[in-house]
């Protein structure tokens, strides 16, 4: 028997790489003549550079860059070589998790160090661009990425406006002499699922940011600013449209990907499916096993795992997910392509040990295990 196993992440837990690896002992085990696959597999969001760049014969980076609120920030993404590709989380340069909840206030939060790993990328190299947009703390419309990449974004007396959204307000001129050259080589892949526009009652301001610290009379001063900037933009480069769906992403920075940078945005795990050929893998199997730290009636709303099983039924294979837990409305997972699904949890254990990495571990080996044990005694 061939299995391909694609696993996502079980968050705080074990990696892509080390479930599948996981799950892949746990098979040998029941079956050891079998043979199995372990692929990487994300969604566009956290752990996308690791299951990427390692699955994908890449290497880390890790580069210190400016942090959303000025301080430096180490960060990590990968690079493959081959390819000259670049995979990149923007959160781990403006991430939401590197501000403490009392420190969010979306008018000092900056993109900056956006900009900078990119350029970083370049540098080294890197003329294709994968990028993860969600988790942001920013709402700049990605201004400060784009000047690290260059690009004047100026006040009224031709200096560069001051980072995070307040720098917005004071945006009088953009101009493209001192651009990066490399950059109009590049092409971006924007994972971004996410339909918000730029402005207005579902844009980025109204919507997300609440969570990043903006209080009402932020949500209107920044939605006004966000407006100016784009008419700015349009005035500049006539193909830049506010109200095409995801340029609200991240805080406006898929508005920013989309106007200055030659970049599309599309689904987290169609980019994920197709750069790592997932498919030719799942064709020549016989069983594809999958999974995510917890599945619910969410999983089926574009999650990774739904995305590796809608692959599995286009060739007719069976498909099997793991999880740390389950939920009562994750039998909607059965309805698209997910034969079953199995919790690892086997005993009362609280939410600190079960998601203890050697317990996480312990548990998919023995879960997987004795659900291929019973796959084997049926073909006998």
């Amino acid at each position: 028997m061939k299995a391909v196993v694609a696993i996502d992440s079980l968050k705080g837990s074990l990696s892509s790489l080390e479930a599948g690896r996981a799950i892949g002992e746990g098979i040998k085990r029941a079956m050891p003549n079998a043979e199995v696959c372990v692929r990487p597999l994300a969604d566009g969001g956290e752990g996308t550079v690791e299951a990427l760049a390692l699955g994908m014969g890449g290497e880390l980076e890790c580069v210190t860059v400016t942090g959303p609120l000025g301080e430096p920030v180490e960060c990590t993404y990968g690079v493959i070589a081959d390819t000259k590709t670049a995979i990149i989380e923007m959160s781990g340069a403006a991430g939401i998790t590197l501000v403490a909840e009392q420190d969010r206030n979306p008018l000092n939060t900056t993109t900056y160090g956006v900009g900078e790993v990119i350029k970083n990328a370049i540098v080294k190299g890197c003329r294709r661009f994968i990028v993860g947009i969600g988790g942001s703390v920013t709402n700049d419309g990605g201004l400060g990425m784009l000047q690290a990449l260059g690009y004047g974004m100026l006040d009224k007396d031709g200096k560069q406006v001051p980072f995070g959204a307040r720098g917005l307000k004071e945006l009088e001129t953009i101009t493209d002499d001192y651009v990066l050259p490399e950059l109009k080589e590049c092409t971006f892949r924007i994972a971004c699922d996410v339909t918000n526009v730029l402005c207005g009652e579902q844009g980025c301001s109204a919507v997300f940011g609440p969570q990043k610290g903006a209080t009402p009379t932020m949500i209107m001063q920044m939605d006004k600013w966000l407006a100016y900037y784009a008419k700015l933009t349009c005035e500049k480069y006539p193909h830049a449209n506010a109200k095409q769906a995801g340029t609200g992403a991240a805080g406006g920075l898929g508005f920013a990907f989309l106007s200055y940078t030659n970049a599309v945005l599309e689904s987290g795990i169609k980019i994920v499916l197709e750069e790592t050929k997932l498919e030719d893998y799942i064709a020549a199997s016989d069983i594809v096993v999958t999974g995510e730290g917890r599945l619910d009636g969410q999983t089926v709303l574009g999650k990774a795992p739904i995305g590796v099983a809608e692959l599995a039924k286009k060739h007719g294979k069976k498909v099997i997910a793991f999880s740390g837990c389950v939920t009562d409305d994750a039998i909607a997972c059965n309805a698209h392509g997910i034969d079953a699904f199995f919790p690892i949890l086997r005993g009362v254990q609280t939410l600190q040990e079960a998601m203890d990495s050697d317990n996480a571990r312990k548990n998919m080996v023995n879960t997987v295990e004795q659900v291929f044990r019973l796959i084997d005694s049926f073909q006998e």
